[in-house]
């Protein structure tokens, strides 16, 4: 039986911190370890954890530089062979799952279970892919709480980029696609997640994508101008486009239409755009 550490990182989120903290303990897997890291919040977060003290591993509650740098406080107490992030106010999705998906956890440096979302008018199952490509993180990325990581994966890729403030997770597994490592999807919801946090605002989407291209440019600028083409493709028109040329007549019918408006609108001529 493989060691397991759960670790969850909490600032002001009592309430959330109590449901995360009673779904972590009343799991039935032995061989496990729970970490909590507090970034000196100053509700009820401490009274909860101490309530829960004795079931708790190791814990900590002091200032941090963020996200990424209370996660990795985490990944530095944490002793299991693979590691989870459930962060506060989300939780396992019964008191078995751990015990039911063990067999699973193993041998690969990414498990990817399913993870139910909700809130902001969202309920649904999110799936990760079967195949893992590099095409898949271009626009999308893990649910962390539901991704174990093998511990031996952070000791080659190296910690969260603290300088990031909402893509570092996702940096994270770029580069260890971009170096090889091994992965498989398991199609068992794992955990829940509440849409809740700066990455389901507004302000996240923008930050996101901003985060996201300086790191495409910084570290993988081979693939940046791919990567602008494929956001092209998930435009409206785009996919309306893809739809209609699901049938040999919608396929035929578009390329006379695109005939007509390249003679008629470009400046370029249809050979030079074909060829």
């Amino acid at each position: 039986m493989l060691k397991l550490s759960i670790i969850t990182i909490n600032y002001n989120n009592a309430s959330g911190l109590q449901r995360t903290v009673e779904s972590v303990i009343s799991q039935r897997y032995s061989d496990m370890e729970y970490i909590v890291v507090d970034g000196d919040s100053t509700d009820d977060s401490v009274s909860v954890i101490k309530k829960h003290e004795s079931s708790i591993d190791k814990w900590v509650s002091e200032k941090d530089n963020g996200i990424y740098n209370a996660l990795n406080k985490g990944i530095q107490m944490a002793t299991g062979d693979y590691l989870l992030f459930l962060n506060s106010g989300d939780h396992f999705y019964d008191s078995d799952i751990l015990y039911k998906i063990q067999h699973h956890i193993r041998e690969r440096d990414l498990i990817a279970f399913d993870i139910h979302m909700l809130g902001l008018g969202h309920d649904f199952i999110h799936k990760h892919p079967d195949e893992l490509l590099f095409s898949f993180l271009f626009e999308e990325t893990f649910a962390h709480q539901s991704v174990f990581i093998k511990r031996s994966l952070f000791d080659k890729i190296g910690l969260y980029d603290e300088n990031l403030k909402i893509v570092a997770d996702w940096k994270f597994f770029i580069h260890a696609v971009a170096s090889g490592c091994s992965y498989k999807s398991v199609h068992e919801v794992l955990t829940v997640f509440y849409f809740d946090g700066i990455s389901s605002t507004a302000e996240g989407t923008f930050l996101r994508r901003k985060e996201r291209e300086s790191v495409l440019k910084s570290e993988f600028s081979i693939f940046y101008k791919d990567y602008i083409e494929l956001r092209k493709l998930k435009m409206n028109r785009f996919k309306m486009l893809s739809e209609i040329e699901k049938t040999t007549f919608g396929k035929k019918t578009m390329s006379v239409i695109f005939r007509i408006y390249i003679l008629l609108f470009s400046k370029k001529k249809l050979e030079d755009i074909i060829n």
